[in-house]
């Protein structure tokens, strides 16, 4: 790959993760302080991304594989997405804000998929390639939680009470706008399949891999991957609400110590594999998340303070050991017949059904737990969520004893 290139698909990469980061991590705190969103209707807000992962196949499979380059329905998706982020930047009510942030997430989740496709279609070798290019993303994302926090600080109390945090919208269109223009510079991307070749649902939505499930461990894995999306959902729906309620300062940039965690141990997974095994490497990250909802439950933004940012960091263990591991497992159970028929199933069910389950459980133990001042009764919505991942956990332990076979195919792969 040219040098050329390697720089346009670093911005490209930097860009679509600074986008998501500028609004999603502080999208509670908004739906609470400016727009008075109920917990239910929070997470129906957050399920947006759900559905947005659940049609996105369609939109690659119908559409980009078939009749478009690749890099040309980027640019589309993301101008048409800088449309939505203005309008809401402007809504004031959750009825008006809802209708355009589900339709802002049907154009966006596809978009995930296309960055990879035009990055991929450039490499020679993307095993050793493509991190180097997609760790512009976690910088990405990175950089518009410091600029947020301790720039333009929109989250401190009194940036909050004057409703300044639905500039996040205005800076995400702003960059939505950029990535949109520059996607039409980036390199071609053509359709993978001809445009007379037939598609298939079932080749769409991952559905051939479903024989994967005749395999017990497999099925297993499969549904602890959908249970463990449920306490995933109450980081992303109530960790930033939580930390501005406490008084935590500087909160958004303070969650970007999450992402700088999830960046050293993805290094981390090799050796834990190469040591541990998939089975205990797994383990370690369902387990990792009863922890922090632990520490997030007891902490406080004072003398305890340090017990929340250690919560903050352990999102790398969190995320890096159970997702890329799985997501590693899949890959060796898959075959090449399966793979991304595989890949395409997994993400299904977790950033569609699970996340989608997760949200709504998230939203419902929020307005379950809230006093009659109508503050959250955070203890209770941090110690449920450690539950149901101990009992992931537990299950997961006591059922899963593949440990062997894995080991043997993942070092055939």
């Amino acid at each position: 790959m040219n040098t050329t290139n390697r720089v346009k698909l670093s911005i490209m990469m930097f860009l679509e993760f600074f986008i998501w980061g500028s609004w999603f991590v502080t999208l509670g705190t908004f739906l609470d302080k400016n727009l008075s969103a109920s917990g239910s209707e929070t997470a129906a807000v957050f399920s947006t991304q759900s559905w947005g992962a659940i049609v996105a196949p369609f939109i690659i499979g119908l559409i980009a594989d078939r009749f478009f380059n690749a890099e040309k329905i980027l640019g589309v998706l993301h101008l048409l997405g800088a449309a939505l982020m203005y309008q809401m930047y402007t809504a004031t009510d959750i009825s008006v804000f809802y209708p355009y942030v589900l339709g802002y997430m049907i154009l966006y989740m596809p978009t995930l998929a296309l960055v990879n496709s035009v990055s991929f279609n450039q490499m020679k070798d993307p095993e050793k390639e493509f991190a180097n290019i997609r760790i512009f993303g976690t910088i990405g994302w990175i950089a518009a939680g410091l600029i947020i926090s301790y720039l333009f600080v929109w989250d401190s109390p009194e940036a909050l009470s004057a409703g300044l945090l639905k500039n996040t919208f205005l800076m995400a269109g702003i960059a939505s706008l950029a990535l949109g223009l520059f996607s039409f510079t980036l390199p071609k991307t053509p359709p993978k399949v001809a445009a007379g070749e037939k598609v298939k649902i079932s080749d769409i939505l991952g559905l051939d891999a479903l024989k994967l499930l005749k395999d017990k461990n497999f099925a297993i894995f499969f549904v602890s991957a959908i249970l463990i999306c449920i306490p995933l959902a109450f980081y992303y729906q109530n960790a930033h609400p939580f930390l501005s309620n406490i008084g935590v300062e500087g909160p958004t940039g303070k969650m970007a110590i999450g992402q700088i965690s999830e960046a050293l141990f993805l290094l981390l997974i090799p050796f834990f594999f190469k040591k541990y095994g998939f089975k205990k490497t797994i383990l370690v990250g369902m387990l990792a998340w009863s922890v922090r909802y632990l520490l997030f439950a007891y902490g406080n933004a004072g003398e305890l303070s340090f017990m929340i940012l250690i919560g903050i960091a352990l999102h790398g263990i969190c995320y890096d050991f159970f997702f890329v591991s799985g997501q590693i497992y899949t890959n060796s159970k898959a075959g090449e017949r399966y793979k991304s028929a595989a890949q395409g199933l997994i993400t299904l069910a977790t950033y569609g059904v699970g996340m989608l389950i997760g949200f709504e459980v998230a939203g419902w133990i929020t307005d379950t737990y809230k006093g009659a001042n109508g503050a959250a009764d955070w203890k209770m919505v941090w110690l449920i969520p450690s539950g149901i991942a101990l009992v992931v956990f537990l299950l997961f332990a006591l059922t899963f004893n593949d440990k062997k076979k894995i080991e043997e195919e993942a070092i055939a792969h």
